[in-house]
Parts: structure tokens; C-alpha cells; sequence
């Protein structure tokens, strides 16, 4: 008995926990994800004034990944928080926490390059201007401390994701709500999605725009379908206790 009211009680700490990692999330991808794609939207059909390919875009839209790189940093300790408790009931759950550790180093790496990128935002964007297709490539030469820690850290954080989803699906087994078990099957299209500007550097893919539109929407139905999978199994377990 005592077994049963200690799991229950940890389930509770658990799914508390997730809920407030996705709800951080939500937020996150809105500041970091959604707000610049939109303003390269905006950029890319009706350029003028602010919302032109030039400094004062790339400082802002810079600000956001930083502000929204912590408010994901904040996320990831929430779900690392909330498979730790479910790990004390459920062993399997303490791999989803180790990588859920490791996407918190990369979106402070990401913080780091941002910040020492931001320092040459204008010579990179003459560069980005002669060669598009050679972002990184110019990122490399602009700052390559700033360019190797974005992609270190963009790897890292990368894996975290992948621990979100582990950790989800998991939590979708053991609560038995499917919606859970949705929201990291769209998470994991996200970080696919992630990976497509990667493989478009050595492969040539089809429809790769339509990422601006994909990578918002994803970004924002995971974690949706996850509050909505995890708060009634909060109900649920409230009104038990």
C-alpha cells in the first residue's frame, strides 16, 4: 500500500511537471519560433522599413532566440524534473531525463553563439547577401567561435528534443492517454523538420519553404496536445489523492 501511495505521489509531482514544462514550451516557441518566422514572412513579401533583410531584423530576431533559447532551457528542466519523479515509480524514465540534460547545455551554447554573433551581424549579412545558400559557411568566417558553438549547441538541444519525445511517450504508456503519445509524435516531426536545412546543404529537397509555415505549426500543436493529454490525468489523480 505504502508502494502504491508513494507511485501515485509521484505521478502527481510528474505530470504537474510535464504540464508546466509544455506550457513554457508553448511559450518558447512562440518567441523563438513563431514572432521571426513571421517577420521573415513579412520580410520576404512586402519588405520595407523594419521588416527589411538588414541589421536591425537580424538583432531582433537574435534577441528572440536568446530569450526564447532560455524560456526553452526552462522547459527542458521542467520535463527533466518531471521524468525524474516518474523515473523513482518507473526505471525506464531516467534516460529520457539524461537527454532532456543535454539539450540544456546546447541552448546555452545556442546563447553563447548568439551573443558573440550578434558583433557581426553586419559582415555577415554581406556575405549572406553574395551567396545565400552559404549561410553557414558565412557564419564560419564572420565568427567561427559563434558558428561551431551554434552547431554544437543546435546537436545538443537537438538531442534534448529527442528526450522530450522519449520521456512523452513513456508518460503516454503509463497514464495510458494517447494524446500525450500525439504531442511527442508531432514533436518528433519537428525535430525532423529541424534536420531539413541540414540535409539541403548536400542534397537538393523539394518544398523546403514550406518549412516558415511546417516548423511554427509544429512547434505549437506538440505541446498543446500534450497539456491536453497530461491535465486530465492531473484531474485524475487530484481527485484521488
Amino acid at each position: 500500500m505504502a508502494d502504491s501511495v508513494s507511485d501515485r505521489e509521484q505521478d502527481s509531482k510528474g505530470v504537474s511537471r510535464l504540464i508546466l514544462g509544455a506550457w513554457i514550451g508553448l511559450l518558447a516557441a512562440v518567441v523563438a519560433i513563431v514572432i521571426p518566422v513571421l517577420a521573415l514572412m513579412i520580410t520576404a513579401l512586402a519588405p520595407s522599413g523594419f521588416f527589411s533583410l538588414g541589421t536591425g531584423l537580424l538583432q531582433f530576431s537574435g534577441t528572440l532566440v536568446v530569450v526564447g533559447a532560455v524560456l526553452y532551457i526552462v522547459s527542458l528542466f521542467a520535463y527533466r524534473r518531471a521524468f525524474a519523479a516518474l523515473r523513482k515509480a518507473d526505471a525506464e524514465f531516467w534516460f529520457a531525463s539524461v537527454l532532456c540534460l543535454v539539450g540544456s547545455v546546447g541552448f546555452l551554447l545556442i546563447i553563447v553563439a548568439a551573443a558573440v554573433l550578434a558583433g557581426t551581424a553586419s559582415s555577415v549579412l554581406t556575405c549572406v547577401h553574395g551567396a545565400p545558400s552559404h549561410v553557414l559557411g558565412c557564419l564560419e568566417s564572420g565568427q567561427p567561435l559563434g558558428a561551431y558553438s551554434a552547431l554544437v549547441g543546435f546537436a545538443c538541444a537537438w538531442v534534448g528534443g529527442v528526450g522530450v519525445v522519449l520521456g512523452l511517450t513513456l508518460s503516454s504508456d503509463r497514464f495510458a492517454r494517447r494524446m500525450i503519445a500525439f504531442g511527442a509524435l508531432i514533436y518528433l516531426l519537428f525535430l525532423f523538420a529541424l534536420l531539413i536545412p541540414f540535409v539541403e546543404l548536400v542534397a537538393k529537397l523539394p518544398g523546403v519553404g514550406y518549412l516558415l509555415v511546417i516548423l511554427p505549426v509544429l512547434s505549437i500543436v506538440a505541446p498543446l496536445l500534450v497539456l491536453a493529454g497530461a491535465r486530465p490525468v492531473a484531474l485524475r489523480l487530484g481527485r484521488s489523492a
